[in-house]
């Protein structure tokens, strides 16, 4: 076999759409297609965010199934901006074969991806989302029995300077003057502030007193590398036979996760429809909690939810006798041998879920 050299020479300036070489496609996005073809998605699809649309005023937006099938195209490929899904469809021929776009046609850009999603609310997208998940149950291609749940922090788009007090209304700065002039502080300068708030004592800034002026519904909130940042909660409910998300909820930053383990799961059922039910939920020992676990076994879930080291035994002279027997069976079911490796599992399975929503 002779050494192959790459070609100098200026290429031709036109070329004959018929003398391109067709591009032989790609089988799983062949195939993911005929799927959203057999089940009438792009009609379905377009009823749905009709109502979002004028009849005839302006330019043709780009087809809500194209947007939707971008959409997939960065969750499968690992692409988490807009503009390099668009780049990623535009460089590739399969992938604009996969959105219906021929040779000689250019695929859309970042900026109709993003006027698009700001035109369509999160309900749609919700829907689009469960229609995905009822596809791939009538497939047989969700098991759904037993699910995985965690979650983890998010930063807002806003920043700590932006909070203001929620009684008053002035900001961090006019907050810390008018306790310098309380204590004698008069016409202190930034950095008289930034040292006399190093010194006073008992400083904190709670989600009951602060709120965002530009994103009220984000919280203060302790982020995993110890910075305090305004914050959201995401969380994932994940089949641990096929790794499908079923839900992937968002909260507000202080809610513990106790707090809405039963909310995501029950979020979960519901997009997965009547088809598929849940028996068993699996999460971290920052889910365990006596109350949620008596919740869950009303709801018939199975929990395998490790139990955190405390200092002394539970005292049940106080609470109802469902309680205790929610959490010896959950404690029963952990020490197993199948709790531990379902344990195992939970900790690759949705870890590797939220790598798409850095």
């Amino acid at each position: 076999m002779a050494l192959g050299k790459r070609k100098r020479e200026q290429q031709e300036m036109w070329v004959a759409t018929t003398d391109l070489p067709k591009s032989p496609g790609h089988p799983f996005y062949r195939k993911l297609n005929q799927l959203l073809a057999e089940a009438g998605f792009d009609d379905w699809v377009e009823r749905l965010c009709a109502p979002f649309y004028h009849a005839v005023m302006g330019r043709p937006s780009i087809p809500p199934g194209v947007y939707f099938r971008m959409i997939l195209v960065g969750y499968f490929e690992g692409v988490s901006s807009q503009r390099g899904i668009a780049w990623r469809c535009s460089d590739s021929r399969s992938l604009a074969e996969f959105l219906g776009y021929g040779p000689q046609e250019r695929t859309p850009d970042h900026s109709s991806m993003s006027r698009t999603q700001q035109r369509l609310p999160l309900e749609v997208h919700e829907q689009v989302f469960a229609f995905v998940l009822r596809l791939a149950a009538d497939k047989k291609l969700l098991h759904g029995k037993t699910v995985a749940v965690d979650s983890t922090m998010l930063e807002a788009n806003a920043a700590m300077k932006s909070i203001v007090r929620k009684e008053t209304g002035e900001d961090y700065k006019e907050y810390l003057r008018r306790l310098a002039e309380a204590e004698g502080i008069k016409e202190a300068n930034d950095e008289d502030l930034r040292r006399f708030d190093q010194s006073r004592k008992d400083k904190k800034v709670s989600n009951e007193e602060w709120e965002s002026k530009t994103d009220a519904d984000s919280r203060i909130a302790r982020m995993k590398d110890g910075t305090t940042r305004l914050a959201y909660k995401a969380e994932h409910v994940v089949d641990m036979q096929s790794d499908l998300v079923l839900a992937a909820t968002i909260s507000p930053a202080d809610h513990s996760d106790a707090q809405t383990l039963c909310d995501s799961v029950m979020q979960a059922q519901i997009n997965v429809g009547e088809k598929v039910e849940i028996e068993e939920a699996v999460a971290d020992k920052g889910y365990h909690k006596a109350s949620t676990l008596e919740m869950c076994a009303f709801m018939k879930w199975r929990t395998y939810i490790p139990e955190p080291k405390r200092r002394h035994r539970h005292r049940w002279t106080d609470k109802p006798p469902e309680y205790r027997a929610a959490v010896y069976g959950n404690r029963r079911r952990v020490r197993g041998a199948r709790g531990k490796r379902l344990q195992r599992l939970r900790s690759e399975l949705t870890e590797r879920s939220f790598a798409h929503v850095w």
